[in-house]
This record gives structure tokens, C-alpha cells and sequence, in this order.
């Protein structure tokens, strides 16, 4: 069966020129021209992937990509006309999975739209699906973390770096290939948001802020999970 991308663009032509390119390698495509469409259809169709504009009528895209992450973990690439820092961390921190600037070639995007469902695919078959590190258990097949037995609340992006962290105990990352392996971008200088979503997640594990039990810095390159079930260093 080939795999459901949606297109929430506004602009005619962008997404005739989408729907061409995504059709030739095999992808149904269905376009929708505002936010509030996009939200209704992404919760309607459940696609495999959602390719989003920011700048959309109803509702914009920020607040789409918002919305729909509070029910569903679908990758969204974004697409922005703007492609300043603070509007690029604006994206990601919404729970984007990658980004694109307009203009751009559409064989690019058909390349993006390639690779975030790739990693998809390889996050869905990694090896044991419950990783421990002491009491600090991360499901990934039921997508929850647990502390002490008690599900923790956290936001998509914030299990998604606690399960690459888990799944390499020890390991020192650098904020690098944390956002590479973690949300699979092409690094490019965002330190501050590997920084905010790691402040983000020691608040909801951690339980002493001045002793950090679970995610360790290590100065001079970036972080590491502590290294086994019994969470040792």
C-alpha cells in the first residue's frame, strides 16, 4: 500500500508541483488549503506523513503542528518561508520533525519526505522495546516513560531524546548527533534547542534538580544517560 502524505499548503501552485513530484514516487497525496482542514484531516486519515506550511488561513501551521502533536506522533516536515533562527526554533519547538525554507526544489523535499519516513520506519524496529535505566523505565512501544511505576508526561520530543539516550547508556552524545539521531536534522547551530528540551526533561525525571540522576553533561561535549539498569555511571 503506498503511504499517505498530506500537504496542508494554501498556495495553488506549490501544491499542485508537491502533489506531481510525491505522486511519481508512488505517494497517495491528499492537499488541504487551511490549518483547520489540515488538523480535521490529519485526525480523519491518520497519514503517515504531514508536509506543512506555516503560512496557512484559519489556523497557521505553528498552531497546526501544535495541535496535532497533542494526539498523534505522524511526522511533520514544515516548510517555512522564513528561515531565521528564532523561526526555525519556533518550528521545532512546536514538534516539527524537519524543516525546509521556501524556495525550494521539490526533488528536495521529495528527498526529506524519504528520509523522515525512513527513520520512522527504523525507530518502529529497534531491538527491545522496554529500556531501563534504574527505576527510570522507557516503553517504546507503548511510547511512555515511567518513573517509579508512574507514567511520566512528556511531550514527543522529550521521549524521543530520552529513548536515544536510553537505548546508549554511557554514551556521551554531543548536542550534534543528539539532533541527529534523535530528530534527524542536518545540524545547524541550535545548541539552545537540545539545551531546552534536555531542561524540559530533567524537570519531569529528575528528582533532585541538584543531583542529576538520569541524564548526566558532560562538559565539553554535551550529555550522556547514566550507564546501566542499576544506573550507574
Amino acid at each position: 500500500m503506498s503511504e499517505h502524505i498530506l500537504v496542508v499548503e494554501n498556495d495553488p501552485k506549490t501544491a499542485d508541483l508537491l502533489r506531481l513530484y510525491l505522486e511519481r514516487e508512488r505517494y497517495a497525496v491528499q492537499v488541504e488549503v487551511d490549518g483547520q482542514a489540515g488538523i480535521d484531516a490529519a485526525f480523519a486519515t491518520e497519514p503517515d506523513l504531514i508536509v506543512l506550511d506555516i503560512m496557512l488561513p484559519v489556523i497557521d501551521g505553528i498552531d497546526v503542528c501544535r495541535a496535532v502533536r497533542e494526539r498523534s506522533e505522524v511526522p511533520i516536515i514544515m516548510v517555512t518561508a522564513r528561515g531565521t533562527e528564532a523561526d526555525t526554533l519556533l518550528g521545532l519547538s512546536s514538534g516539527a520533525d524537519d524543516y525546509i525554507t521556501k524556495p525550494f526544489r521539490p526533488r528536495e523535499l521529495v528527498a526529506r519526505v524519504q528520509a523522515v519516513l525512513r527513520r520512522t520506519a527504523a525507530r518502529g524496529s529497534e531491538g527491545d522495546p522496554l529500556l531501563r535505566i534504574d527505576n527510570l523505565e522507557v516503553d517504546t512501544r507503548a511510547h511512555e516513560a515511567r518513573l517509579d511505576g508512574a507514567p511520566i508526561a512528556l511531550t514527543p520530543r522529550e521521549f524521543r531524546l530520552l529513548e536515544t539516550l536510553a537505548r546508549s547508556p554511557g554514551r556521551a552524545f554531543s548536542r550534534h548527533q543528539l539532533m541527529q539521531e534523535a530528530f534527524g536534522y542536518e545540524y545547524d547551530g541550535l545548541d539552545r534547542t537540545i539545551d531546552a528540551h534536555i531542561a524540559n526533561l530533567r524537570r519531569k525525571v529528575e528528582p533532585d534538580p541538584a543531583n542529576f540522576r538520569y541524564i548526566q553533561t558532560v562538559y565539553g561535549v554535551g550529555y550522556r544517560a547514566t550507564g546501566g539498569p542499576d544506573g550507574s555511571a
